[in-house]
């Protein structure tokens, strides 16, 4: 019996060419569609970073409305050079939540008329002048210090009413021992022109080994202008105060902050921040008994001794 072959039909070239497209086809769906879902998940990615990044800086940042009972406290630090202003704004600006600026009226521009002056306090105080204060916490003090003859003096009267009127809080930082004071304000002068610390002057210093090295100089005091400087001195102070009396301020004692870390808590309560432990590196220039860093310490001795400031000769708030 012959074997019956059977062969599969012919097909035409047309219909070869509707496989192949028809292939083609179920190819080009399949491999759209994986890149859809891949576009998909990195759209979806990257959304869902912008928005972890957006709620990030929102928690950082506080919203103001929320603490309109709680607004920035406004401050200025009164006080005369070398009276430890420097390093009591050291101790200020290591609080998380204030902003002490520095002497901005050392600049002359700036005081040299009220006018310059309230404008120069309006910067100050708008945040427009300085950026390092803490604007992402309720409680926050933003300030500077004033020396006393940084034309605080001259223009007192428009200065205390701009204080009253914005609500700034002022803090007198006085040194008792007038005596002191004058020791450093004659050494630093002295330092401005000697650079003891290898060729540069600094007027506060970080380590014991440089504050020994400045002490070793020992100003001569003028001793026949000695009790009327005191004088002097003293009276500025005191009508500093009554200039001042009006504002909302706080009389802060130099020797009272080193001896009492109480009175360090009740300034912070003062500016109405939360109370921390602060500190600073800065360094006293001038410690131990007076005697040891004046020149003509006899002859000081000498003219003092039955007056009102003989308190100063052997007092001790060096520590």
């Amino acid at each position: 019996m012959d074997s019956i072959i059977i062969k599969p039909p012919k097909k035409s070239p047309a219909s070869l060419r509707m496989l192949v497209l028809v292939f083609a086809m179920a190819c080009g769906v399949y491999i759209c569609s994986v890149c859809l879902k891949q576009t998909n998940i990195h759209t979806s990615t990257k959304f869902h970073n912008v928005e972890v990044s957006q709620r990030h800086c929102h928690d950082d940042a506080v919203d103001r409305a929320e603490c309109a009972n709680n607004p920035v406290r406004l401050f200025a630090i009164l006080s005369m050079q070398r009276s430890g202003s420097g390093w009591f704004e050291t101790l200020l600006n290591n609080h998380t939540n204030v902003s002490s600026n520095g002497e901005i009226f050392s600049v002359k521009e700036r005081r040299s008329n009220a006018s310059s002056i309230l404008s120069t306090l309006d910067r100050v105080y708008n945040l427009d002048m300085f950026t390092s204060a803490s604007k992402n916490e309720c409680s926050a003090a933003v300030g500077f210090k004033w020396m006393l003859n940084q034309g605080l003096m001259a223009y007192h009267k428009d200065i205390a009413d701009y204080f009253n009127d914005r609500g700034v809080s002022v803090i007198f930082l006085v040194r008792r021992n007038l005596l002191r004071r004058m020791v450093s304000v004659l050494a630093n002068s002295y330092d401005r022109y000697a650079k003891l610390l290898n060729g540069m002057h600094k007027s506060h210093v970080h380590s014991h080994e440089e504050a020994d090295t400045l002490s070793k100089y020992k100003p001569e005091i003028n001793t026949t202008s000695l009790v009327n400087d005191l004088k002097v001195m003293e009276k500025m102070v005191l009508e500093t105060l009554e200039h001042f009396s009006r504002t909302r301020h706080m009389i802060l004692y130099y020797e009272d902050l080193i001896k009492n870390q109480t009175k360090l808590m009740d300034v912070q309560r003062f500016l109405g921040l939360p109370v921390m432990d602060l500190s600073s590196r800065q360094v006293k220039i001038h410690r131990g008994s007076l005697s040891e860093h004046i020149k003509n310490w006899d002859d000081a001795d000498k003219i003092l001794r039955g007056t009102v400031y003989e308190s100063f000769l052997h007092a001790d708030y060096s520590n």
